[in-house]
């Protein structure tokens, strides 16, 4: 492979109509002649979403003697949470579930057990985020126009929250939740030094889900590996592949348990919810 010219498809947007597609040979991105032409770009009519939930991970932060997926939220496991919000969304077609694989048994039942009727496959998931990730895009639907990919652990994620990020996808190719930053970020040194400070208005916090065109994304995948690149997200992977991705801004309540407080955040957010609930439903009663 490495003796033989690296294709890399890049689909660049223009008016949300039209995609150019350009090559890369050798990671140095030049037009190609007459590869070069612009394609009529299309929305799909049938919008045909998989939802990716990772729920591999080991959760070491949380030190509470089982894996974060299983920890609970007001009695409910985090990852079932996760599942049901999923569920509820009508624009997501089918789940993937990812796993450890020492815990596959555990999650026998999760379709019956919690009523995820869209649950299509339970799968191992691989050593690291992005792995498990890609062992979950491999059993999506040949159908999906569009891959979900979120974590488990974050799971006040709301269908409305989902449904949000679809419809940016749907028009940029890829888009992500994420919050604006509040406090002054800094970056820093290897030896914890300021080095400088970006303008608070251009920072962002990315969250789950991320969702992209299975194009893009197997296109991004394909190059990660090719090129032995690691990354923290799938942003990140789509990022260095050199697409696009929208910014969709769901708030600080779709936070990610990390550590022992965030359970208690996630709580004072369900409350928060509930008391809103409360509220509106007594004016309408009015």
């Amino acid at each position: 492979m490495t003796r033989k010219l690296l294709f890399e498809v890049r689909l660049l947007h223009f008016n949300q109509k039209i995609k150019v597609i350009k090559i890369v040979k050798k990671s140095k991105l030049r037009l190609a002649g007459a590869f070069v032409h612009a394609l009529r770009r299309v929305v799909p009519k049938k919008i045909y979403v998989s939802a990716v939930i990772l729920a591999a991970g080991s959760g070491t932060r949380m030190n509470a003697g089982v894996t974060k997926q299983w920890l609970e939220l007001r009695g409910r496991p985090l990852f079932a949470a996760s599942l049901a919000q999923f569920q509820l969304c009508p624009k997501i077609k089918e789940i993937i579930l990812c796993v450890k694989e020492d815990e596959k048994e555990l999650f026998a039942d999760v379709r019956e057990r919690y009523g995820i009727t869209k649950l299509k496959a339970v799968v191992v998931g691989g050593n690291t985020r992005a792995d498990s990730a890609l062992c979950g895009f491999k059993k999506i639907s040949d159908k999906a126009t569009h891959v979900a990919i979120h974590d488990a652990s974050r799971c006040l994620v709301t269908p409305e929250m989902i449904d949000a990020v679809i419809k940016k996808a749907v028009l940029y190719g890829s888009a992500t939740a994420a919050c604006r930053a509040t406090d002054t970020v800094k970056l820093a040194t290897e030896d914890d030094l300021i080095l400088s400070t970006p303008d608070r208005k251009t920072v962002w916090q990315a969250q789950t889900p991320q969702i992209f065109e299975t194009e893009i994304y197997r296109a991004s995948a394909y190059l990660a590996r090719e090129k032995g690149i690691e990354v923290t997200d799938d942003c990140s992977m789509v990022e260095n592949a050199g697409f696009k991705i929208k910014l969709v801004d769901c708030g600080k309540e779709n936070l990610k348990i990390t550590e022992p407080i965030d359970l208690y955040f996630a709580e004072a957010v369900l409350k928060m919810q509930s008391d809103t609930m409360k509220r509106e439903h007594r004016k309408a009663k009015i």
